[in-house]
């Protein structure tokens, strides 16, 4: 098998993976990062969404070959201690039900807001749009969203 250098929440990484393996499965099984979730398999609903170079990607359908040499954040590696404004304003705003989507839901959004600190809600709302969650917890993440736009530095 190839051997991969990544870069993961600021810390180089070696693995040894078949070249097709997604990321998502390289955090997961190979790193025991479980922050980010499995939802579709086909990069559709954005459980999966990390960072990579900065940019929000959906890491299910993302291998590691693609990124070989990039720096990958996931949720565990947002924030050392939860403090993100986002992470923040998704407590303050009491966003999940299941919490399951909200992995992804938060990558999404911090990603977003890094390239747009002062969005419409309708920036907000084309954002976030492919990001499914279940529970419909649509509104409180958009306020969410908002908020953290307000407090980001």
């Amino acid at each position: 098998m190839p051997t991969y250098q990544i870069k993961v929440n600021g810390a180089s990484k070696t693995v040894d993976v078949a070249e097709d393996t997604p990321v998502l499965w390289v955090l997961r099984d190979h790193l025991d990062l479980v922050g980010t979730k499995y939802g579709c398999g086909i990069g559709q609903c954005g459980a999966c969404t990390v960072h990579v170079d900065g940019t929000a990607m959906r890491s299910c359908s993302l291998t590691l070959s693609q990124i070989d040499g990039k720096s990958i954040t996931t949720i565990e590696g947002l924030s050392e201690d939860g403090t993100h404004p986002v992470q923040e304003a998704w407590k303050e705003v009491d966003v999940p039900q299941c919490g399951y989507c909200q992995a992804g839901q938060i990558m999404t959004a911090s990603a977003f807001l890094e390239t747009n600190s002062n969005p419409s809600e309708e920036d907000v709302k084309n954002a976030m749009h492919g990001n499914i969650c279940r529970c419909s917890s649509y509104s409180r993440i958009r306020k969410a969203v908002m908020i953290a736009a307000e407090n980001m530095d």
